[in-house]
């Protein structure tokens, strides 16, 4: 009988998206759960007959690399959410503006 070959490559695509997309106020939990829950239930299927996958361990590998990602974007979204609750949301889109115009970048709402 032929074993099963475990797919990690969704997942680190996933897990990949998840950390570039932390940068975006901690969003990349998103992808990054989804990435974590995939790998954990190919994963309870593999436990369950381990005699017909093959390459559990990089499975596991992929798992923690999710998890990982999914815990720095969590933590981002809370220091975003802390933020935005202790400054205001108007005072960081002032310092933004401000960051951006000592960079060079035009204010486009500006007339």
């Amino acid at each position: 009988m032929e074993r099963i070959r475990l797919n990690t490559t969704v997942i680190y695509i996933l897990a990949g998206v998840g950390l570039l997309c932390c940068c975006l106020g901690g969003l990349g939990v998103i992808p990054a759960a989804i990435a974590f829950f995939m790998a954990q239930s190919q994963l309870n299927k593999a436990h369950a007959n381990p005699e017909d996958y093959e390459n559990i361990s990089a499975m596991n590998t992929a798992k923690i690399v999710a998890l990982v990602i999914a815990v720095i974007c969590l933590i981002y979204l809370v220091m975003t959410v802390y933020q935005i609750y202790t400054l205001g949301w108007d005072t960081m889109m002032e310092q933004s503006t401000q960051m951006m115009e000592e960079w060079g970048f035009e204010d486009p709402n500006k007339q």
